[in-house]
């Protein structure tokens, strides 16, 4: 019994800034999983793993997220493929702004469902068919997340319930949400439309909390470019997470986009172009 109570009343009890320290690290953490991994490595094959961090960042997901990463690689791929269509799994300028921003999770869920799509873009993700993610990963996705909870309760009580919230939010708010609503429909564009094809914006300089994934409008023209930053203002978290494994030989980039195109391009600004923006047709044959 007592130690029941124990395990309840929590192992540490910081000062307040300890328990908000470790909820961002937390979701930091979270958040360089998914534009590492998720994005980067699976969705865009820019770089490749070193099994120990590959196979941390989907212990990672699957205790923070649920998300089974070939369903999600498949559904971001689809929205470069169908980019500012009505087949867009999450475009703003289709379903709106607010749609987009506030049920970013359940227009996930309903992309989801698409399970021939999903069949037929993750072939190239060896990792989706092992054991563990048949047996663990894919097959039982929620039980990462209630672990996660009994974990954040045991270290600090009650309170790690209100951590655990946090953490369960953090991808929906912010990739869900704010990413692929804000990120397709405000901000600045280092290249225009017949360029990029669609509406998507950077949002800098929001890269601390979304791990550089908030220069979308970079993203989108060059999709398999394992670094998102482009000048020399713009500051890609993720790429120095990036940079740091491959110096300790846990990763390797495959590509990254070409510099002397900057040259040519000029700064253009959302408050130039209107809203809403003018929507193209896109048949792109890769992710």
């Amino acid at each position: 019994m007592d130690t029941i109570l124990w395990s309840l009343s929590g192992v540490f009890h910081p000062a307040w800034w300890g328990y908000v320290l470790y909820t961002l690290m937390m979701t930091q953490v979270t958040i360089a999983a998914v534009t590492i991994f998720l994005h980067r490595y699976s969705a865009h094959r820019a770089l490749e793993l070193h099994p120990i961090p590959k196979h941390f960042f989907r212990f990672w997901i699957w205790l923070t997220t649920g998300i089974i990463p070939k369903v999600w690689a498949a559904i971001h791929r689809k929205h470069h493929a169908k980019c500012e269509t009505v087949d867009d799994p999450h475009s703003p300028q289709i379903l709106g702004l607010e749609k987009v921003m506030f049920e970013g999770a359940e227009l996930y869920r309903a992309a989801a469902k698409d399970t021939e799509w999903i069949a037929g873009h993750t072939r190239d993700i060896p990792e989706d068919y092992d054991w563990l993610e048949k047996n663990l990963y894919a097959s039982r996705s929620q039980l990462g997340i209630g672990l996660m909870l009994v974990i954040n309760v045991i270290l600090f009580g009650p309170i790690g319930i209100t951590i655990w919230a946090v953490q369960m939010a953090w991808i929906p708010i912010w990739a869900a949400g704010v990413i692929n609503g804000l990120g397709h429909y405000y901000g600045y564009r280092n290249f225009h439309f017949d360029e990029a094809k669609d509406s998507s914006m950077n949002i800098f300089p929001w890269g601390f909390f979304i791990g550089g994934e908030e220069l979308h409008n970079n993203h989108h023209k060059y999709g398999h470019s394992a670094k998102l930053s482009l000048r020399r203002y713009e500051f890609d978290i993720g790429w120095l997470y990036i940079r740091v494994l491959e110096t300790l030989g846990l990763a390797k980039v495959k590509y990254i986009f070409d510099k002397k195109v900057l040259a040519r391009q000029r700064v253009c600004r959302a408050n130039t172009l209107g809203l809403p923006f003018m929507v193209y047709t896109v048949d792109r044959r890769s992710p």
